[in-house]
């Protein structure tokens, strides 16, 4: 099951699932319907904020995230990134789900004095204490990919970030270059499928490369 699919990483998560012939179904819940169709996907439309029954499934992968400038304000803010994921979470456990993939950030700490960043440490404390069996947490660090595709709008800060970011890449360290979603997603979905129980947090530079990892040669640093 995913949750955020319309989303930069959850697309990606989805697109990886379904090319996983392990799967048996793939369930894409959300409060809009894709325009994808494949013979493997199910789509439910639901309350992100108020999930009171998911279908059954043994995986969740949780890809939610917005910014407080298109949320409004930071109670929004949190309303999504923290309180949507932990209920979605919680209904996907009720619902038989044993493993959990999230997509997180780089810094997350609940000790932070960064609001964006405290709001993700807690998230992610409140989702280790539900004793799922196997959680994988992936911090990514500024990610790169289409959001024309999404019709999210383009930040002229963000271009101007990940333009310095591919410039200025041998001196920046690999936790904090950009990102390409892909590289997330199937680091996120690898990591879960293969992982013994436990918790487990994939920072950005070990995830940085895993589409080029997954096609059979590695990135070159």
């Amino acid at each position: 099951m995913v949750a955020g699919a319309t989303g930069l990483v959850g697309r990606e998560i989805l697109a990886a699932l379904l090319a996983d012939k392990t799967y048996k179904k793939v369930v894409a819940v959300g409060r809009r319907a894709l325009s994808l169709e494949h013979p493997r996907l199910v789509q439910q439309i639901i309350d992100i904020s108020k999930p009171t029954v998911l279908p059954k499934a043994d995986d969740m992968f949780i890809a939610l995230g917005t910014t407080i400038k298109v949320a409004g304000s930071q109670a929004a803010f949190r309303a999504v990134d923290l309180e949507a994921v932990v209920a979605l979470a919680r209904a996907a456990q009720a619902a038989g789900a044993s493993r959990l993939g999230v997509v997180s950030a780089m810094g997350a700490d609940a000790g932070s004095k960064v609001f964006y960043n405290r709001v993700k440490g807690e998230m992610e404390d409140a989702l280790a204490a539900l004793g799922f069996t196997t959680l994988v947490i992936a911090r990514p660090s500024m990610l790169a990919g289409e959001r024309g595709a999404l019709n999210q709008p383009v930040r002229q800060g963000e271009r101007i970030a990940l333009l310095l970011s591919r410039t200025l890449k041998p001196l920046i360290p690999s936790n904090y270059r950009s990102i390409a979603a892909k590289d997330v997603a199937l680091a996120l979905t690898d990591s879960l499928k293969t992982s013994k129980p436990g918790s487990y947090r994939l920072l950005s530079g070990q995830m940085q490369g895993a589409a080029q990892r997954q096609r059979g040669s590695a990135p070159i640093a």
